[in-house]
């Protein structure tokens, strides 16, 4: 029998993180004060998980993990399993080109993004914090830290982007059902969303908003802290787990990936699985592709420049070395909504300068996106996120140009979260 499944055991759970900074060909840019107006960095300290900022600026390749946290992931369902995609293979008729995915869909709320929630609420209740706060866009990072307070005793308020907000009404009672208190975004709760409500009562939102309103919201209220579920460096650490699962069950497979595949909107799930192996490949033991899959709503990989910008709309986070659109750039919503960010994680933007990484992006309109999340469903018989369908898509494409070029090939592609709460995006896409 052909086993399409590659499990990792539970005692090969990795027992710390994996940060790339001391591992990148340049010292990664620090974060800049702007030219005016009050400290940010000063602001974030007062705003955000201390250990969480330590980690931030770690020189460190290996962090430890605490073994409470590693309890928490072996609860949440961790190790996620390795697949091998033997049926898609045969569906695209290929000869010469090896499919992977790796689940992380198989987690309590669906996403990789409990990876960091889970780390984070452990911090935030270590240091005496009652209420995490924080933004969300497909609403993946918002169910996560809603399941990950909960566990920890606390309290959890999310601003949701409203476009997304008012289609996802089931994602919502699930956060609901958690005990977080949700609000659409812009909303009345904060100054900036005030102002941007009075411009038009039906703003559609973004995630830099929603990251202002949290940032705002978290500063203002006794017992708060803001956690952010992409970008930073200590989320992609948090997330690396994902990867050295990875590298781990490649060994178990005797195979070894030629290309990673990954959808990219601020980067945490493609830095997770990327990253680690991007470490591989620098420190010489692994000859490696990276491809980020975007959609052209939010290309900042392809359209974006590398400089220092703002990570949300009203200007309270430092000024991060990024590719950036520009923090005050209106996207067009799209039902991958997690992809709909301003800037990439300077961690990954560091890799796409050097052209170590790479990237794709996909029409607005998701046709080709959500055709080749059918294909993938009809396969191998997962309904992916449509996010997950960018990596998807971008993997398939991938496959098909090698296998006709006659290229043996190793492609992985990570699957981000599912899609049971996104069925009416299917509908919508598909027209069913």
């Amino acid at each position: 029998m052909k086993a399409n499944q590659i499990p990792l055991p539970i005692n090969k759970l990795p027992k710390k993180w994996y940060n790339i900074a001391p591992d990148l060909p340049d010292p990664l840019p620090p974060p800049k004060e702007p030219e005016s107006g009050p400290s940010r960095a000063m602001f974030l300290k007062k705003t955000m998980i201390n250990e969480c900022l330590k980690q931030e600026s770690s020189k460190d390749r290996w962090i430890d993990i605490p073994e409470e946290i590693r309890e928490l992931y072996i609860q949440a369902g961790r190790p996620r399993p390795l697949y091998r995609a033997r049926r898609l293979e045969k569906f695209l008729g290929l000869k010469n080109v090896r499919l992977y995915y790796k689940r992380e869909d198989l987690s309590p709320t669906g996403s990789h993004k409990v990876n960091t929630a889970l780390a984070q609420a452990f911090f935030a209740a270590e240091e005496g914090k009652t209420t995490l706060v924080t933004e969300t866009g497909a609403g993946q990072w918002g169910s996560a830290l809603s399941y990950a307070a909960k566990l920890m005793g606390l309290s959890c308020v999310v601003f949701w982007v409203r476009a997304v907000y008012d289609w996802k009404m089931d994602r919502r009672t699930f956060m609901r059902l958690l005990g977080a208190t949700v609000h659409p975004s812009p909303s009345k709760k904060t100054k900036i969303g005030r102002e941007l409500l009075t411009k038009d009562t039906k703003h559609p939102g973004s995630l830099g908003i929603a990251v202002s309103e949290g940032l705002e919201y978290a500063s203002l209220n006794e017992g708060c802290v803001y956690s952010l579920g992409s970008v930073l460096n200590h989320v992609l650490i948090h997330q690396s787990i994902i990867g050295l699962e990875t590298i781990e069950q490649f060994k178990l497979a005797d195979d070894t990936p030629d290309l990673i595949v990954g959808c990219l909107g601020g980067g945490s799930n493609f830095g997770g699985i990327a990253l680690p192996f991007a470490g591989e490949m620098l420190r010489g033991n692994l000859e490696c592709e990276f491809l980020a899959a975007q959609s052209e709503s939010a290309p900042n990989l392809i359209k974006g420049e590398y400089r220092y910008d703002f990570g949300d709309v009203a200007e309270q986070t430092p000024l991060l070395k990024m590719f950036t659109l520009g923090h005050q750039t209106e996207m067009k919503p799209i039902r991958a909504d997690g992809l709909r960010y301003h800037a990439a994680a300077p961690l990954v933007s560091a890799l796409r300068n050097r052209e170590i990484v790479k990237a794709v992006a996909y029409p607005a309109d998701e046709k080709v996106v959500f055709d080749a999340a059918k294909v993938f469903f009809q396969t191998e018989g997962w309904l992916i996120a449509p996010e997950s369908a960018y990596a998807v898509r971008a993997g398939i494409d991938e496959a098909l140009v090698a296998d006709r070029a006659g290229a043996k090939k190793v492609i992985l592609m990570n699957i981000s979260g599912h899609g049971f709460l996104d069925i009416e995006a299917y509908r919508d896409k598909l027209r069913l």
